[in-house]
């Protein structure tokens, strides 16, 4: 994946689990809850790498 689409992927992920993570808590669902918070560290991982892809491309592009 290219660094765009890891910043995409990774904010629709975040987004997703922290919807889970509400519904997960207006049911009183402590296993949604927990699914929920790993895909919102699961989107953020992939904005980092996203964003990590970007650095090293500058890099390269400035030697």
């Amino acid at each position: 994946m290219g660094s765009t689409s890891d910043k995409v992927s990774g904010a629709a992920n975040k987004a997703a689990g922290t919807i889970k993570q509400a519904a997960g808590k207006m049911t009183g669902s402590k296993n949604m809850q927990a699914k929920g918070k790993m895909q919102e560290i699961k989107g953020e991982a992939q904005q980092a790498k996203g964003k990590a892809k970007d650095a090293v491309k500058k890099v390269v592009d400035r030697a």
